[in-house]
């Protein structure tokens, strides 16, 4: 009888998911374990089916765009962020000669199994927050199937993946360190700080670096959870203002939990700028309307929507890739347009 994957599996001791990864020379085999599968698929003169490959070389000339269902005040239930990076993807795509289909993913779906071998699509663009270690396991999914997709996000230390996003770190640097030059000394950071999801935790970190460097206290009990949502910053600066704890700063990791801390501290009778000078991230559009106008650190959604097209365009053509971060700006508006004990 011909040999199949199950026989290797059973021969080398290993499963048969892990028979696939070596035999596509995936990273996440370790090199031993990879030759010792291949040597015995070539003992067996096992041969790898074709057909789904050929499948996937035929060329659809469309590119799938998901974006993930993120919790929203209104119906749209797509983070504002997302959008205004959605007419650069349209635009770069079709330049590019290609069609975008966007499809819309709830976190819990079977989203990374609909493009295996179904020729939906030649490559995928992945936009959305959500929680990293929900996700991790079928991006690897993703990685196994050969499948080739780019990302926005934080870059992923943890799987082979190419990722489009911004420098947080440093951009978290330098919020602080412009906090600290307006002579603001005990801030607040809201925003979730570990894994689940990495920018946040990239940008706090490098608020408690320029902490650090300013000669000012880090006090992690000054760091409040928050998703990118305004109710969940609403939430996150009530909670903050409950500790009784002095401060005269919020450095929130988005935008939208900027502008949900704002109408929290303006229910406290808290004055923005003159008592707490308020910082987001993202630049959205409401971040200029909203009152007092929000200080923000920029995002170029143009470049960003750009740089995921051609990145994904050079790995259905394979070339080689690598992931890409941006530089950011901070965009100075009236939400900390004083220093501390100002007239503002």
């Amino acid at each position: 009888m011909k040999a199949n994957s199950i026989d290797i599996a059973y021969r080398a001791g290993v499963s048969q998911s892990t028979v696939s990864r070596a035999l596509r020379d995936s990273p996440l085999v370790n090199k031993e374990t990879r030759e010792r599968i291949q040597a015995i698929a070539k003992e067996l003169n096992y041969k790898v089916d074709k057909n789904a490959s050929n499948l996937r070389m035929q060329s659809s000339k469309t590119i799938a765009l998901l974006l993930f269902e993120d919790p929203t005040s209104d119906d749209s239930m797509i983070n504002p962020f997302f959008l205004s990076m959605l007419g650069s993807i349209t635009k770069f795509t079709a330049k590019a000669g290609y069609d975008l289909l966007v499809s819309f993913q709830q976190m819990n779906a079977d989203w990374h199994a609909d493009y295996e071998d179904s020729n939906k699509a030649d490559g995928i663009i992945l936009l959305g927050y959500g929680d990293y270690e929900d996700y991790k396991n079928k991006l690897t999914q993703l990685i196994d199937q050969g499948t080739r997709f780019v990302r926005w996000g934080a870059e992923a230390e943890d799987l082979p993946i190419i990722s489009i996003g911004c420098g947080n770190v440093d951009a978290g640097f330098q919020v602080t360190q412009y906090l600290a030059g307006l002579g603001r000394k005990k801030m607040a950071f809201l925003g979730g700080a570990d894994g689940s999801c990495p920018e946040f935790l990239d940008r706090y970190q490098g608020h408690c670096q320029a902490l650090k460097e300013a000669g000012l206290e880090v006090n992690d009990k000054v760091q409040i959870d928050a998703i990118t949502t305004e109710e969940s910053g609403y939430q996150a600066c009530n909670k903050l203002i409950a500790l009784n704890k002095p401060f005269d700063a919020i450095f929130a990791a988005s935008d939208l939990i900027a502008i949900g801390a704002i109408k929290a501290l303006k229910e406290n009778y808290i004055r923005v700028p003159k008592d707490v000078a308020v910082v987001g991230f993202d630049n959205i559009a409401t971040a200029s309307s909203v009152s007092p106008p929000l200080t923000t650190m920029k995002q170029d959604t143009v470049k960003a929507g750009q740089l995921l097209v051609e990145n994904l365009l050079k790995l259905i053509d394979g070339e080689k890739v690598t992931s890409v971060q941006m530089q950011t700006e901070l965009v100075v508006r009236q939400s900390c347009g004083a220093q501390a004990g100002g007239d503002i």
